[in-house]
């Protein structure tokens, strides 16, 4: 072909030479293909097809010869000129993904190192909009507690007073994407969520944040908000995935985060649920407050961590010892209040010389609003045992679980002597009294749930077995006898639906 090929472009001020030697010289750009003339003498200038601002000549061609040799390269440079192009294409493109995978990888970082959502929130708005070269950006989360959009974090403008969007706002893009779990972008003019109800910028990208547990149904729990993007008007599609990728493993950092918060509630209110079961398991005395004066052993198991049954003693000097025992309908922690204003009632009016009766019209007296209010009684015994009398004087609102056992023959029952408080009016409370053989007879006191618990074949612990259990064993210690009974009734209802409490005294 002969010639010398140069290649050409237009560098916005003048033609220069690439891809080889500088010739000194730049040739005047012609209308259509054709010589131009050069220090050395004429050459032949045509355009590279397809790509505006290249030209090539070829010098020591003239007239035919050099349209002839034009018309075969076109093609050539073109195919050349157009590969080259799509190199610095594919570069640039591979190193914004290079960036976009950086990014992702880089949360994926922030993810696992932290439970604390608001912080991780904090940190990827600062990555992604980097990334998408947005001014401003928040992500919002649904608060269940709340039932609304909460912002959890913001950048380049501080987070608004009202802080949460109804997810049913018709004004709100990001509720909008929130409900119709879709990426929305707003119209120039339109409010958003994230901003000022004012906002009237360009750029809004709203992505919806899914969450999908393995296997279950995928959920949006929040929303990226996205706005004021530099030097461009709109974001573009690789923006788009970018984000919705952030937004799916920030569904999943988020659910984390609730979890492990759930989990941390959890915990702490397990913590402070045994707490309250110990505090009130210590608001009942201990069997060695008698020692010496009676032998007595009770248990008190709640059906949950805390529970309404309770018992106390008194100690009133010459022997003179009072016993009682009742049951706060209900249980946990409602029926756990009221029994601990009933011990602490019972402290107080339980005197030395107030009667079983008297000592349970007036705590009726101290608690009957609170019963009311809560709508709640209770079935309460109280007893004071006296040995140079030989008699037990006992008042029973509503308690019919009271039995004299003797040293031989069938346990007597304490039959109630009221309604339960704050069930019913009351007219006042009957005062009984029994005579009592000391170190013999056996008192025996058990709460409904005790004689309520029932199998797996739904047959209850009854109040037949009780007693038999209590004859049977009526000469052990009444420790002895309280355990073996206690053990029957887990052993015959591992899980009861009711308090289950059990004392024996003898004196």
């Amino acid at each position: 072909m002969g010639g010398r090929l140069r290649a050409w472009r237009f560098d916005g001020r003048r033609v220069r030479s690439i891809g080889g030697d500088d010739p000194g010289w730049s040739p005047v750009i012609p209308r259509t293909a054709g010589p131009v003339p050069t220090p050395t003498g004429s050459a032949w200038l045509d355009a590279v097809p397809g790509i505006a601002g290249l030209w090539f000549s070829l010098e020591g061609l003239e007239g035919d010869a050099a349209r002839a040799a034009s018309l075969r390269l076109q093609p050539v440079l073109g195919g050349l000129f157009h590969a080259e192009r799509r190199t610095v294409e594919i570069g640039a493109e591979l190193a914004n993904r290079y960036e976009e995978i950086d990014l992702l990888y880089a949360i994926s970082e922030i993810l696992g190192q932290t439970i604390h959502l608001d912080e991780a929130a904090r940190t990827i708005l600062r990555e992604v909009s980097s990334v998408v070269a947005a001014r401003r950006s928040s992500i919002m989360v649904f608060d269940e507690t709340l039932g609304r959009l909460r912002i959890v974090a913001t950048r380049g403008f501080p987070a608004p007073t009202e802080a949460s969007v109804e997810p049913t706002d018709p004004e709100s893009v990001a509720a909008r994407a929130y409900r119709e779990r879709r990426l929305v972008e707003n119209a120039p003019g339109a409010g958003g969520a994230g901003g000022p109800r004012g906002y009237r910028g360009g750029a809004y990208l709203s992505v919806p944040i899914i969450y999908a547990a393995p296997g279950g149904v995928s959920r949006c729990v929040g929303v990226i908000n996205l706005t004021d993007r530099l030097g461009a008007d709109s974001f573009e599609p690789g923006h788009r995935k970018l984000v919705t990728a952030v937004a799916n493993q920030v569904g999943a950092a988020i659910e984390n985060a609730r979890l492990v918060v759930r989990d941390l509630q959890q915990q702490r209110l397990r913590r402070e649920l045994e707490l309250a079961h110990d505090l009130q398991l210590k608001l009942m005395p201990s069997p060695a407050e008698l020692a010496g004066d009676a032998e007595v052993a009770a248990r008190c198991v709640p059906a949950e961590s805390v529970g309404g049954d309770f018992y106390t003693f008194n100690r009133f000097g010459h022997g003179r010892v009072g016993v009682m025992l009742g049951d706060v309908s209900s249980h946990g922690f409602g029926a756990a209040l009221v029994m601990a204003m009933v011990i602490a009632a019972a402290g107080i009016h339980a005197g030395g010389s107030a009667t079983p009766n008297e000592t349970l019209e007036r705590l009726f007296d101290s608690i009957e609003e609170d019963l009311a209010s809560t709508e709640m009684y209770l079935t309460v015994f109280y007893g004071v045992l006296d040995p140079r009398a030989r008699q037990l004087s006992y008042a029973s609102a509503g308690h019919p679980h009271a039995w004299r056992v003797p040293t031989s023959g069938e346990p007597v029952r304490l039959a109630a002597t009221a309604p339960p408080l704050g069930l019913a009016a009351h007219g006042g409370i009957d005062l009984c009294q029994v005579p009592w053989e000391m170190e013999q007879d056996l008192l025996c006191l058990c709460s409904d749930g005790l004689l309520d618990a029932r199998d797996a074949d739904g047959e209850s612990f009854g109040e037949a077995r009780l007693l038999r259990g209590v004859a049977a064993r009526r000469q052990q210690p009444a420790e002895e006898i309280v355990s073996a009974l206690i053990a029957e009734v887990k052993a015959w209802a591992p899980h009861p639906a009711d308090d289950i409490t059990l004392l024996v005294l003898r004196i």
